[in-house]
């Protein structure tokens, strides 16, 4: 009995040592709060972050009674295009290294719309995060929101240092 004992109370202090140790307490900034975990994107984050966007999007238009958009191809690599364009340039506008306007961009994609409007950020945040501090604009609002929207293309550029250039394009 006392052979089981010793075996039971072993196995207790082998299988307890194995548990994995607490995770660390969050590192805290100047003003007290957490600082923020980088968020890295991997290629094969793609497709996820832009259905990601389009389904938040799309529920923020449903909600201002608006229809919903489609992502469009052309309209993505217009915002691809314009995001590496950003980083290259070390600034957040919609002029382009070229002089190009978002409605040059559109169209040197081939989209046979109309240009709705652009929105821009340079951040270290999330497609939501980001998506929400737009929707506190009221001039980024009111692209995202835009009754004559039907397109969208989404992307973005993701320095090594993990910023981001994100880019929206809504076309009618």
């Amino acid at each position: 009995m006392s052979r089981i004992l010793v075996l039971f109370m072993s196995a207790f202090l082998v299988l307890g040592a194995c548990a994995a140790p607490p995770p660390p307490p969050p590192q805290m900034g100047a003003d007290g709060k957490p600082l923020p975990k980088l968020y890295r994107i991997r290629a094969s984050d793609t497709g996820p972050i832009q259905f990601r966007m389009l389904d938040s999007v799309n529920s923020l238009r449903t909600a201002a009674g608006r229809s919903e958009v489609q992502l469009n191809a052309q309209l993505n690599a217009a915002a691809a295009t314009h995001a590496r364009d950003m980083s290259v340039q070390n600034r957040p506008w919609h002029f382009g290294s070229d002089g190009s306007s978002p409605i040059d961009r559109v169209r040197r994609v081939g989209y046979s719309g109309n240009l709705v409007g652009e929105t821009i950020s340079e951040t270290y945040e999330t497609e939501l995060e980001t998506l929400a501090a737009w929707m506190a604009e009221p001039s980024t609002r009111t692209v995202i929101l835009s009754p004559d929207a039907r397109n969208m293309g989404f992307s973005w550029l993701q320095e090594d240092n993990g910023k981001i250039w994100w880019t929206l394009v809504m076309g009618d």
